[in-house]
């Protein structure tokens, strides 16, 4: 059965249009065929975009036995993954080139901006574009941008899903239903539960469940219309990962040349929360209606609504290293609270075609896209006035190396703020996009699109010092102008050379309040900074070889950020610049008949600039940013029932922060060391309905950190584990 595979394209990155689907060959031939399609608004093959573009299909998830975006997004080298405090504590918080991109991240297109966890149950592709690309994406895009296709109903009968146990607890069922009703209607179903344990951690747990219904009306026809909901709930004890050896004040006690890493007691184990007190709730709402009306084979007029709604209610607790107890044995179990809610009415209306003029065929994009925007949040920190640690006091202090009081009663008596938090971001775009084929050998790509951005935000009493409500009430407004502008030379029909420049735009409130943001506006003097902007400078060349059956990437690439946001004793500014410098490197596809890879290799050479006098972070390197990763998952079919899969994954250090040393005048680094894992899978196909499946992760059960962002904590990966999945289709 061919699989249906939505490729890199309108949504690609962008929050306003989707791609075709096209029929590729089944997984069975050539799982990780090189992606050739045509694509909306990138109005060009992959092999003529110039841009470095990764496309995750849905044969590697399957393989890689992935089950949440974070998961998926291993097989792509470069991404890391960072935490916070507060706002999104465990959820997707991405960074791409060394650059946040959790409000870059989108779903069939459209800005999904609400902090949390998402899920791959209902997912056909992700797709993954690298380098600033406001141009495509809007506000934010700095580094690059994060797309989920979700899967729609197809012009076929079939039903499919696995049922997986696994250690830790797993258990895991999915179902995949697609009906035709009637002539040019079809429906789709896509449901979820899961249930486990966090491998190697004694205490977190995940639990959530989905659902995502989906109907089309006039398959086939010049007018189809497709509604369409996902439903996404969890219910979770958080891990809140362990701490580092040192607070940030600390560390200035150290000799120059020191690096501070998270501890957890010589026991990976070890979880410092609370039963009674430590949960997280999330539940999601996406309502999408779709229509889309083909002129011709080539023009196409496509409109998208959605409203979405996402609540956000957790306790969980900090493992805090800030009041210095952790180098005494002891760790401070800080409490952190939110609720929230987030809305958002998205429209996106695009035009898309093909047309000759003269000697130079045009393939363009046309779009407009209206957006409202707002989160409402209620957050506090729940912590007692007492935080030394001397000795082990349930339920507030435990020791470090084994902690006790998990079960301890909670009876501190703790409140959130009356009033909430609220930002609101209005948006109103239009943009355009023009592939110019000047003859065999040159075509040229250019895109323009303009945002106009109002943010307004208000914060509770008390919340900067304030008594009465509203602490600040501010608003701001910006007209965004970003440009997409490469060259691309053929030198032959399956290889490209190209040259690109791209630029992004991040305004102060971008991801509303939902992450750890960097851009906050609660002053006025915060309000009247200008957005900070980035220029992307990439050279590559991309190649399908094998008979188009391998298809391989090189890029080298500069991103340069201005209006960087720092802060010095006069207070806070505008003026600071990072660099980064990298190479890229990418494969996908089949090597033999039975042997097919997918991964690359990212190197990245990062520096921050201008940061002001007595900054110490003046020369250092991004935070959550490595300078060398590299991802790799193969697969290989010894015989024709049988499937082999061997994944490795590895980056080296990255940093959280740095400290000026009191001994020696040096810098001390706080920061994650590097890693390499190593996961296996092995699947036999029982029959043409059933399957076997099993996956192996983390085969050497490596202690490393998967979220490294916070001064505090850093989140510890899961240990080794191991799941068994029977894989039906009919």
């Amino acid at each position: 059965m061919a699989v249906g595979l939505t490729l890199m394209g309108a949504n690609a990155m962008a929050q306003e249009a989707t791609l075709s689907t096209v029929q590729v060959e089944a997984a069975t031939d050539n799982p990780f065929k090189p992606q050739t399609a045509p694509q909306g608004k990138f109005t060009a093959p992959l092999i003529d975009t110039p841009k470095t573009v990764q496309v995750i299909n849905e044969e590697i998830i399957k393989q890689t036995g992935a089950t949440s975006l974070q998961e998926a997004l291993k097989s792509t080298p470069g991404i890391t993954f960072g935490n916070s405090e507060g706002g999104n504590p465990s959820g997707d918080q991405p960074f791409i080139r060394g650059m946040d991109a959790q409000s870059s991240t989108f779903v069939d297109g459209m800005r999904d901006i609400a902090a949390g966890t998402r899920e791959v149950f209902n997912v056909e592709s992700v797709e993954v574009i690298k380098g600033a690309d406001s141009a495509y994406a809007g506000r934010g895009g700095a580094g690059g941008s994060i797309n989920i296709t979700t899967k729609k109903a197809r012009n076929e009968n079939f039903i499919s899903g696995d049922v997986g146990l696994g250690t830790d607890n797993y258990k895991r069922a999915t179902l995949d239903l697609n009906r035709v009703l009637s002539e040019g209607v079809g429906f789709r179903l896509n449901a979820m539960a899961h249930d486990a344990d966090v491998p190697g951690r004694n205490g977190p747990e995940n639990k959530r469940w989905g659902i995502a219904p989906t109907v089309t009306f006039g398959m086939g026809t010049p007018t189809e219309v497709t509604l369409s909901w996902q439903h996404l709930q969890t219910d979770n004890i958080p891990d809140g990962g362990v701490p580092y050896l040192y607070s940030s004040t600390a560390m200035a006690g150290l000799p120059g040349g020191s690096t501070v890493r998270p501890t957890y007691g010589n026991n990976r184990e070890n979880w410092y929360g609370l039963y009674n007190r430590d949960y997280e709730k999330e539940k999601s709402d996406l309502f999408t209606a779709t229509v889309e009306h083909k002129f011709t084979d080539t023009n196409k007029i496509r409109n998208s609504l959605r409203y979405s709604k996402t609540r956000q209610d957790y306790v969980w607790t900090q493992p805090d290293d800030s009041k210095g107890n952790v180098l005494n044995g002891y760790v401070w179990r800080r409490g952190n609270a939110r609720l929230s809610e987030t809305t958002t009415l998205q429209n996106v209306t695009e035009f898309t075609g093909k047309e000759q003029t003269g000697s130079i065929g045009h393939s363009y994009a046309f779009g407009m896209e209206l957006s409202k925007e707002k989160a409402d949040v209620r957050s506090t920190a729940i912590q007692s006035t007492n935080t030394a640690c001397n000795s082990v006091s349930d339920p507030w202090c435990t020791t470090l190396s084994d902690p006790s009081g998990a079960n301890a009663a909670w009876s501190f008596p703790w409140a959130l703020p009356a009033q909430s938090t609220i930002n609101k971001i209005d948006t109103v775009a239009l943009y355009g996009f023009d592939t110019l084929k000047l003859n065999e050998q040159w075509l040229v790509n250019a895109g323009l699109r303009v945002d106009h951005y109002k943010l307004s935000a208000s914060g509770p009493a008390g919340g900067r010092g304030a008594s009465a409500y509203p602490a600040y009430d501010l608003s701001r407004s910006d007209t965004l102008f970003n440009y997409q502008l490469g060259v691309v030379y053929k030198p032959a029909s399956n290889g490209s050379i190209y040259a690109s420049i791209g630029t992004s735009s991040r305004p102060g409130g971008s991801t509303l309040g939902n992450g750890s943001e960097d851009l906050t506006t609660t002053t006025d003097a915060l309000a009247n900074l200008k957005p900070e902007k980035t220029r992307s400078f990439e050279l590559g060349t991309k190649w399908d070889l094998l008979d188009k059956n391998l298809g391989l990437t090189a890029a080298i690439f500069r991103n340069n950020v201005t209006n960087v946001r720092i802060t010095d004793a006069t207070g806070t500014y505008m003026g600071g610049d990072k660099v980064v410098n990298g190479l890229e490197l990418g494969f996908t596809g089949r090597i033999l008949s039975n042997l097919s890879v997918f991964g690359g290799y990212t190197y990245m050479d990062s520096e921050q600039k201008n940061m002001g006098i007595g900054n110490v972070a003046n020369g250092r390197p991004f935070i959550n940013t490595p300078k060398h990763s590299f991802s790799l998952w193969t697969s290989y079919k010894p015989m024709a029932r049988l499937t082999l899969g061997l994944g490795i994954y590895a980056q080296s250090s990255v940093n959280q922060g740095y400290a000026v040393s009191t001994v020696d005048g040096g810098i001390v680094t706080k920061g994650a060391a590097g890693y390499a894992r190593y996961d296996a899978m092995l699947a036999y196909q029982i029959n043409k309905n059933l399957a076997f499946q099993l996956n192996v992760y983390n085969l050497g059960d490596k202690v490393y950190y998967s979220g490294v962002r916070s001064p505090h904590y850093a989140n510890m990966a899961p240990g080794r584990s191991a799941v068994a999945s029977l894989k039906f289709t009919y």
